[in-house]
């Protein structure tokens, strides 16, 4: 993302979460339509001076304008990747809890959340029959490991768990390459999270998944995935969107492939983390909490700039311009910037909190 690009996002997250500090509760009509009564959009449109008052503030070239995405950059030089039970993630929580208070926001502290740690150590993959090739790859989050001596299979290349069904008498002891065409993030990352159950059901040994995005420069995509309960857990990972596609073809013109899979990992029990918190006390409904959040957590492969750090500091800068500004909403504004997401939405506490306005 780039910076105007970026700095656009604050400036669309601040006025919103301005209006949704100041106005009461919208009411939907029986038909599905929202429908204001008079009263409410004269007041909606009262606020128009104070909206442009914020867009003025972050748009200032002198002032304010610049001033989130520099931040986010100095910090992810500073820390890098962040994956959870690492001293970079711990570092940069002192570092946020500093910078929170050095803003004089309300009630800075940590929450203490526990979970269980994953940790990548050496791993590879290589086609090694018809011929030899290095596979770009990348452990998913909460695998299991190989056995020290690593695994050499005869490989299944499926395009769908609709196809992995009708290839099932075929994958015992193979290892299943999966080759997804990608439709949407939130449609196609169930290959991800779900495929190694899926294959291990009918015996695969393990699983090497497409990565989870529309384009690719032979670059492999870490993400978490989660094990169904009562299958084996199987080593699984992710390959680049062109090696993929190479093996596809491959074994559509019925050439016999082998893959040598190697993976080292590690889990640690009892780990401990924080979520971080701050906000503006309400002047009026200080009782009824509107949250901006984000995470400040990333993978042991990157840094996080945008996943999440973009969405973790335009949050907690949303709440330093209206303290600035002075402007005190009348609901209380907490962010909430949490830790462990990566790891499978752990100290997410966003199931469990809701939004009253």
């Amino acid at each position: 993302m780039t910076s105007r690009r970026f700095q656009s996002s604050c400036q669309i997250a601040v006025v919103v979460l301005l209006l949704a500090l100041l106005i009461p509760p919208l009411t939907a009509a029986s038909s599905g339509k929202c429908r204001l009564v008079r009263s409410l959009r004269d007041e909606i449109a009262s606020y128009r001076p104070v909206v442009e008052r914020v867009l003025s503030y972050v748009q200032d070239k002198k002032g304010y304008k610049g001033r989130t995405w520099a931040a986010l950059s100095e910090f992810t030089d500073m820390f890098g990747s962040r994956l959870a039970g690492t001293s970079n993630l711990e570092n940069s929580i002192d570092y946020m809890m500093n910078s929170l208070r050095a803003e004089n926001l309300d009630n800075v502290h940590a929450e203490r959340v526990m979970f269980t740690g994953w940790q990548r150590r050496k791993e590879n993959a290589a086609l090694v029959k018809p011929r030899f090739k290095n596979l770009a790859m990348l452990g998913l989050g909460g695998s299991v490991s190989t056995a020290p001596e690593g695994i050499r299979a005869e490989v299944v290349v499926v395009t769908s768990f609709d196809d992995l069904s009708n290839k099932s008498s075929q994958v015992s002891g193979k290892i299943v390459v999966y080759n997804q065409p990608y439709v949407s993030y939130s449609e196609t990352v169930v290959y991800r999270s779900m495929g190694a159950s899926e294959a291990s059901k009918y015996g695969a040994v393990a699983t090497l998944i497409r990565s989870i995005t529309p384009f690719s420069l032979n670059t492999p995509h870490a993400g978490h995935q989660s094990y169904s309960d009562g299958v084996k857990k199987i080593p699984t990972a992710c390959i680049t969107v062109e090696d993929a596609e190479l093996l596809n073809r491959m074994y559509n013109r019925g050439t016999k492939l082998e893959i040598f899979l190697k993976m080292d990992s590690k889990f640690f029990t009892n780990a401990t983390s924080r979520n971080t918190v701050a906000e503006i006390k309400g002047t009026t409904d200080p009782d009824k909490i509107v949250l901006v959040s984000g995470h400040l957590d990333s993978w042991d492969v990157g840094q996080g700039a945008m996943d999440d750090g973009g969405g973790a500091f335009i949050s907690w800068n949303s709440l330093v311009v209206l303290k600035n500004l002075e402007l005190r909403p009348k609901r209380s504004i907490r962010c909430l910037l949490w830790t462990a997401e990566e790891e499978g939405y752990i100290g997410d506490f966003l199931d469990d909190l809701y939004l009253v306005l």
